[in-house]
């Protein structure tokens, strides 16, 4: 194992690790999930079925949208899906739920942040992008209306679409749903050259 490749997976699975915590301080604020997970408990509930499964489904027929956008799968693509659910698992152990309103407000933005280090940490390492990320990623890869996309306006036309089709089937809504949806796409574009492994190498 080279050294470049230990920095890259040591942030592909500090980054993922990252963003099981906020999807889980998201959980715990109680005022609304990011749009996927909204699409995810939607789906669950509709079929009855876990959460869980609906996450690995979701993920997997993603990736039939990849062919189209000529994306290709890496090891951070396998790491995506295995890992943010243990760790959602894992954080909800030791993040507790509060009633006190000022508290879960902090929760949302602590969670928006958090997803925000977490996702450009693990697409900046370099080893192959989540099922949902890789959808954003291609689509800043192609033209739209004769014009590239960026990736503040990519995510959050995704966002937006998930978002409406997750409460179509029943999923909860709340200010913490808005923050994520308009903040997550910017952050992570603000983020992403900070994070990135290349910017740690020598010229």
């Amino acid at each position: 194992m080279t050294k470049l490749f230990a920095e890259k997976l040591l942030r592909c699975v500090t980054g993922l690790a990252l963003f099981g915590i906020g999807i889980t301080l998201f959980i715990r604020a109680d005022l609304g999930l990011a749009p996927w997970d909204i699409f995810h408990t939607g789906v669950a509930e509709r079929l009855d079925i876990s959460v869980g499964i609906v996450i690995v489904g979701t993920g997997l027929l993603l990736l039939l949208l990849w062919i189209p956008l000529r994306q290709k799968p890496g090891l951070g693509t396998i790491l995506n899906a295995l890992e943010i659910g243990l760790m959602v698992n894992v954080s909800k152990q030791f993040i507790g739920e509060t009633n006190n309103l000022v508290v879960r407000l902090l929760l949302v933005l602590a969670g928006l942040v958090v997803v925000g280090i977490g996702t450009a940490m693990y697409l900046g390492s370099d080893l192959g992008s989540g099922p949902r990320d890789g959808i954003m990623l291609g689509m800043t890869k192609r033209k739209f209306f004769g014009r590239f996309l960026s990736i503040r306006l990519a995510r959050t036309l995704i966002e937006v679409t998930v978002l409406v089709v997750g409460q179509l089937l029943g999923g909860k809504v709340g200010i913490g749903t808005v923050v994520f949806m308009f903040g997550i796409g910017p952050l992570v574009q603000f983020l992403l050259p900070f994070v990135s492994v290349r910017h740690s190498q020598p010229a």
